[in-house]
């Protein structure tokens, strides 16, 4: 009963809230936010008893465009032209411990991912702004690291844009990339 009553009053309380202010809720975004962590499903892991057999090393949060019949690369994705490695926020990365990427060891925080994409490779950045929409304010300056990273072509079009990491060794993971018939790693390592 006392479950009941709260539930109650929380919908009543939204009820009010949204006739107060007079707005109605916006529209589902087109390319919906999304996030992967490694370990897979760390979250999930942690709430059970024995199963997170691994430390906490990313997250990445990120918007999932869709193909819808267009022409990803080459024309919604502009060879050599600075994108945000998604839609609408830039993603964002956020490592958990000193990580190695091109050779390079980029410190435990939060940063923006933005890629430079080719038929051939995408230059992939990690860049200290963060909290930015889209790749307009994109500032070289704050580059931490660039690495190349082979395309290659899958046999199965991926019709949302997808991001997931995969372990490789137990020092080294790839985050994939995935979307239309592309596929790009991006190793990193501790």
């Amino acid at each position: 009963m006392k479950l009941l009553s709260m539930i109650l009053l929380f919908v009543a309380f939204g009820f009010t809230a949204t006739a107060q202010n007079g707005s109605k809720l916006p529209p589902l975004d087109k390319s919906p936010m999304d996030m992967s962590y490694y370990p897979v499903n760390y979250p999930v892991l942690r709430i059970q008893p024995n199963k997170v057999t691994e430390p906490l090393i990313a997250r990445v949060i990120y918007s999932r465009p869709s193909k819808s019949g267009r022409k990803v690369f080459g024309e919604l994705v502009e060879d050599g032209k600075i994108w945000r490695l998604g839609a609408n926020e830039a993603t964002e990365i956020e490592f958990y411990r000193d990580v190695k990427i091109g050779g390079k060891t980029v410190k435990k925080g939060r940063y923006t991912m933005y890629a430079l994409e080719s038929a051939a490779k995408w230059t992939i950045i990690i860049n200290k702004d963060t909290d930015v929409w889209g790749a307009f304010k994109y500032d070289a300056n704050k580059d931490v690291v660039r690495v190349d990273c082979p395309v290659t072509k899958t046999a199965d079009v991926t019709e949302s844009f997808t991001m997931l990491f995969e372990k490789v060794t137990d020092k080294s993971i790839n985050l994939i990339m995935d979307w239309d018939e592309v596929m790009v790693k991006m190793p990193i390592s501790w």
